[in-house]
Parts: C-alpha cells; sequence; structure tokens
C-alpha cells in the first residue's frame, strides 16, 4: 500500500490560549497513516477553523492585572485597555521590573501599542551596579580595539609625514617658477592635503566605518563649501591676498594711496596689507577693500608731477610773468628738466589772472611739499621784484558810517616801517633754494623707512610681497 492520508487534532480553545499566553509556537500537528491509492487526496474541509479567537479588552486588562499583582513587583499596579492599546500605570522599584512590564503587555495576543506609564523609583545600588557593568564593558572594548588605535596613529603620523616631504619638495621644485611666496604655500598645500585625506580614510576603512570614510572624501568639497559661506569675509580676504601676491601692484616699501590712506607699504599678510602713514601711524586695510579699491601707487615711476597756481593783477603782463616764473623752475635743481614745466593761463578770474605752473620731480629723492613750498617762495620774491601785482581776491567792504581816514605821525610811520624791515628775512633766504625750515627737501618715505627698521611693528613678520 502507498500514500499518506493528512489528520489534523483540535485542541480545546481554553488550551491554546494558555499555550499562546506563556509564549509558546503552535504547530499544527500533521500524521501519516497509510492508505489505499485510490485514495490520495483528501476531502476539503467544509468551514474554516479557528485556532485561536480575537481576545477582548477587557480578557487582556484582567490577565494582565493579574501578572503584575501576582509577581509583587508593583505598588498599585493598573492596567487599562481600549481598542487594543494597553495603558500601564504604578510604580515600581527597577527600571528592569518597569521595561518586563511593557515587553508582557507586548505579547499578549490582542495587543495594538502600549503605553507604559510606570514609574520607577530611586534604585541607588542598582544604579552602581549599572555603573560598574558599563566600566567594565568600556574597558574590554578598550582591550580589544587598542591594537587598532595603535594602528591608526602610525598610519596618521606616516601620512602627515608624508605630506610635510611632499610639500617641500614641491616647494622646491616650483620655487624658481612661483615668485609669490603665498602662492606657492598654496600649491604646497594642494600636494599635501590629499596625502592627509587619503591617510584619514585609510584609518575609517580598517575600523569598520566606510560609509564615514566615503563621506570624508566625498563630503570634503560640501564642508568647504559651508565654510566658505560661514566664514565668507575671511574667505575673500585670503583670495584678495592670493591675487594681490600674483599680481604684485606694489611691493614692500613703496609710497601708495589706497581707500583714502597714503602710507608706506609694511607688508601683505592673509588678512590685511599694513601700512605706515606719514605721520608715524599703523594702518591696516582689508585685502578685499584693497582689491577693490584704486591704487596710487608714487614709487613705481620715479618721475612725478606737481603744480600750484598764481594769481596776478590785471595791470600786470601774463607773458613777462610766465617768463619769470620759467626761470624760477628752470634754476631750481629739483624740477627736472624733461618733462619740462609748463606755465599756463588757466582763468580770468573776477579780480586776478590765474595762471597754473606744472613741473616734475624725481619723487623718490625730494619729497613733493617742501619743493612746492620753496618753488611758491621764489616765484613770490620774482615777481614782487619785477613789479607784478598780486593781488587779494575781490570782497566787497561795506562803510556805513563813511570811510575813516587816521593820520599819523611821522615818527610812528618811520617806526613801524623800521620794525617792517628789520622783521623781513635776508634776500639771499628768500631767493635761496631751500630755507632751514624746508630741510635738503628730502623724500619724507626715506625717513619712514628708516623708523620701521628701528620700530617694532605688529604684523610685519610675515609678508607675501615680493622683495
Amino acid at each position: 500500500m502507498s500514500g499518506s492520508q493528512r489528520c489534523e487534532i483540535e485542541l480545546p480553545k481554553v488550551l491554546l490560549r494558555m499555550l499562546h499566553t506563556a509564549g509558546f509556537v503552535i504547530l499544527l500537528i500533521t500524521c501519516t497513516t497509510p492508505t489505499l491509492a485510490q485514495d490520495v487526496t483528501p476531502a476539503t474541509p467544509q468551514q474554516s477553523v479557528t485556532v485561536v479567537p480575537e481576545a477582548s479588552d477587557a480578557k487582556i486588562a484582567s490577565r494582565l492585572q493579574r501578572i503584575l499583582k501576582s509577581t509583587g513587583w508593583f505598588d498599585v499596579a493598573h492596567v487599562s485597555v481600549h481598542d487594543g492599546i494597553v495603558f500601564l500605570d504604578g510604580t515600581t522599584g527597577t527600571q528592569e521590573h518597569r521595561a518586563w512590564a511593557g515587553t508582557l503587555a507586548e505579547n499578549m495576543q490582542g495587543t495594538v501599542a502600549v503605553v507604559n506609564r510606570i514609574e520607577a523609583s530611586a534604585d541607588v545600588s542598582s544604579t552602581f551596579v549599572r555603573a560598574g557593568e558599563e566600566f567594565t564593558s568600556f574597558y574590554r572594548r578598550v582591550l580589544r580595539a587598542w591594537p587598532l588605535v595603535a594602528l591608526a596613529g602610525l598610519v596618521i603620523l606616516a601620512s602627515w609625514l608624508t605630506a610635510r616631504l611632499i610639500a617641500l619638495a614641491v616647494r622646491l621644485i616650483f620655487a624658481s617658477r612661483i615668485e609669490s611666496p603665498l602662492l606657492l604655500s598654496v600649491v604646497a598645500r594642494a600636494f599635501a592635503v590629499p596625502v592627509i585625506l587619503l591617510g584619514i580614510y585609510f584609518v575609517l576603512q580598517f575600523s569598520g566605518l566606510t560609509r564615514l570614510a566615503l563621506t570624508v572624501l566625498g563630503g570634503t568639497g560640501l564642508i568647504g563649501v559651508i565654510i566658505g559661506f560661514g566664514l565668507r569675509d575671511i574667505t575673500e580676504n585670503f583670495l584678495a591676498s592670493i591675487l594681490l601676491s600674483m599680481r604684485n601692484p606694489f611691493h614692500s616699501g613703496d609710497l601708495i594711496d589706497v581707500g583714502g590712506h597714503t602710507g608706506v607699504v609694511q607688508n601683505l599678510n592673509f588678512r590685511s596689507t599694513v601700512l605706515l602713514t606719514l605721520d608715524g601711524n599703523q594702518v591696516q586695510i582689508p585685502n578685499s577693500t584693497v582689491y577693490k579699491s584704486i591704487i596710487k601707487n608714487y614709487s613705481s615711476i620715479p618721475s612725478r608731477r606737481a603744480e600750484f597756481t598764481v594769481g596776478i593783477g590785471y595791470d600786470s603782463s601774463a607773458a613777462k610773468t610766465q617768463t619769470l616764473i620759467a626761470k624760477v623752475l628752470q634754476e631750481h635743481p629739483a624740477v627736472l628738466d624733461t618733462p619740462e614745466p609748463l606755465v599756463l593761463v588757466e582763468e580770468l578770474g573776477p579780480a586776478t589772472v590765474d595762471l597754473r605752473v606744472y613741473y616734475w620731480f624725481d619723487s623718490n629723492t625730494y619729497s613733493p611739499n617742501k619743493i612746492n613750498s620753496a618753488l611758491l617762495r621764489q616765484t613770490k620774491n620774482a615777481l614782487i621784484k619785477a613789479g607784478i601785482e598780486l593781488p587779494d581776491s575781490a570782497r566787497e567792504v561795506i562803510f556805513p558810517k563813511g570811510v575813516p581816514i587816521i593820520q599819523t605821525s611821522n615818527a610812528t610811520q618811520v617806526k613801524h616801517e623800521s620794525k617792517n624791515d628789520a622783521g623781513q628775512a635776508p634776500a639771499t633766504d628768500e631767493n635761496s633754494n631751500t630755507t632751514p625750515s624746508e630741510g635738503n627737501l628730502s623724500n619724507e618715505t626715506v625717513e619712514m623707512r628708516e623708523q620701521q627698521s628701528k620700530g617694532n611693528l605688529p604684523e610685519t613678520q610675515e609678508n607675501l610681497l615680493t622683495k
């Protein structure tokens, strides 16, 4: 005889409920019995068989209430169930008992969700026990991980040393090709930083943090963008310092005018350009402002032009005045012959004919203010000596009670004239190229450079400019 026949054993519903509550898995018991060949196909059941009926809320609450009370772990334990949601209230001594009650309610048949509102009272002894267990676990993890930590330290150290060697090699190779110290430093770091990142990637890789390693390599650019937006001003000044060091619009010691400040350039660092003004003050201008501003470099070309205005009376000869002023300019040693000085009639004013005087001088040697003072002094003396009128600008004076006339004695007039004659400087001083107050007409920038070497100015040690 061949074939088999399936049979089912139906357990009592009460027994099934008890087995499910206790956590047992109910299996369908099958058996095989010999049968005839013609009875191989079993008969189809006439109706479905319910193994475990659905538990009601009241039964779930009653069952949980009895179990919690029988343990003796809970004080005033209360269980309520609404639409399969179990609400646990009461107090217990430890967190383990509270968690046990929640797990029990979750495993109860018919439970949809559990709201565990049982409070655990303070248990100092259990707290110390858990702390000791955590410390012991941490100590064991450290013992297991120290070889990995030591290996990671060796890899990081090797990566750092390799990056330093690569940066040094790049500096030696590109030192003759890149003049800017800042640009050379940036290029060296561009080769060294990937080596350090590669070392960090290897450490994270053999530590089992593969995703974090990929994040470090792939997210470096994103982190740089975020930091760039957060530190916008610092990044802008840094980029401006790179561009300024590449273009070199000025050098250390040049006299420049930028952002409304005139001074001698001390240095260019990663954040600002440091100037020493002619009045002895240090000014730090952000590199972004320097890069976007108009820069006047007075030291780039030695020849520099200066000008002043002279007003003569309408009765005086303009051509004769031009000849006299041109002679003064030609005889002064600080005025250059090429380009030639010019004396031009600029404007016919209300009371004077204004002449504009242009001349060139060596700005590396002479001071513009001192030369202007000497030329104005000599021009005034030459025009007065030649009888050229130098009237004041036209003004209207009103005398409401008439013009007062005061007659003075001859003695007073003679005394006044003698006093004026005594107060005048000798003619030789008036016509000389320099006076004691004007000094030797030397440029102040030379003196400022000497003061720079004597002083201790902050933020001047690091200089990104070429000498």
